[in-house]
């Protein structure tokens, strides 16, 4: 199976004027076409997290629409849509007009939702974890259905619906990717309902959350080979090493992490030695998709060129 790459955009430009911030975005997205990465992913987040909450969050979906009229290939997605933000139904229709305007490069990224300030900020219930799980599941039984051209009806604890419309759709199968590390409920929604599941943990439990993932997919009867399984992969990468580890350190300071913890929570140094560390950390485990965020330095497109012919041999070899 050959090797995938994700390239994800978490932060922007607080020294870009707002009049120029898309443009800078398109030029990261550009870039990453250019690069061999063949999925675009952007935070779904209404303020800054990590960071002071006014640095500048551009809104997910109405920047992927515009990022769909100048990108070519490049499939495009939220690193993952909040459940908590929109109605379920609305979003599987947002989705849905966002692959027709790409030409079928839409991918549905969804989580429960876990950034607590910014829905008290926008006036949002947030919940308990068991209540967001609850609605997540609610809201995966709506949205799947609606994706594959389906109109269902639902009276639940937390939304209802009655055969909402989605049409025009480009087609029945427009990806459905779940992201996070909860090995019990998270992944159980992924092997229940969706086609491509994005771990989040450190690279030490990579393979714990794998076998986790089997088990769950073993409970409910489906193949775990039925589902795309990617692993964020979180990068700092310079040709000075050093400054690499710098960065990294630097990164970690910021939120409140030991910086001696870099090397474990990054993957991080030269290209060769960014290279060696994702072939036994990760690839050595069966994962064939990184979905790399490259932090800040990713606002940088050569950053994200240096990241591509970084990972190029690694798909050459896969």
């Amino acid at each position: 199976m050959s090797l995938k790459l994700g390239c994800n955009i978490s932060t922007f430009d607080s020294d870009t004027r707002p009049a120029d911030l898309f443009t800078a975005v398109l030029d990261q997205a550009l870039a990453a076409e250019r690069a061999g990465f063949d999925v675009l992913t952007i935070g779904d987040h209404l303020h800054a997290t990590p960071g002071a909450p006014d640095e500048p969050t551009l809104e997910a979906y109405t920047t992927l629409a515009a990022l769909a009229s100048r990108t070519s290939s490049i499939q495009l997605s939220t690193m993952v849509s909040s459940n908590t933000f929109r109605n379920p139904a609305v979003l599987a229709k947002m989705v849905t007009s966002l692959d027709v305007i790409s030409g079928g490069r839409a991918v549905l990224g969804i989580g429960a939702g876990w950034f607590e300030p910014e829905h008290d900020g926008y006036g949002l219930e947030f919940h308990s974890l068991s209540e967001r799980m609850a609605k997540f599941e609610e809201a995966l039984r709506i949205i799947v259905p609606m994706l594959r051209g389906d109109r269902p009806t639902m009276v639940g604890k937390w939304y209802r619906v009655r055969e909402p419309i989605n049409e025009p759709r480009m087609r029945d199968d427009l990806p459905v990717l779940v992201g996070g590390g909860g090995e019990r409920r998270t992944f159980a929604y992924a092997a229940r309902y969706a086609d491509h599941l994005n771990i989040t943990c450190l690279p030490a439990q990579l393979p714990d959350k794998l076998r986790a993932f089997d088990a769950r997919c073993a409970e409910v009867g489906r193949d775990p080979r039925t589902l795309e399984v990617s692993f964020a992969t979180p990068m700092v990468i310079d040709e000075d090493g050093a400054k690499a580890r710098q960065q990294a350190e630097r990164i970690l300071h910021g939120s409140g992490v030991d910086p001696a913890m870099a090397s474990e929570v990054f993957f991080v140094g030269t290209p060769d030695e960014v290279t060696e560390q994702l072939r036994t950390k990760v690839l050595a485990h069966g994962v064939r998709r990184l979905m790399v965020n490259l932090f800040a330095a990713g606002q940088d497109p050569d950053v994200i060129a240096l990241a591509g012919r970084t990972l190029a041999p690694l798909v050459a070899a896969a």
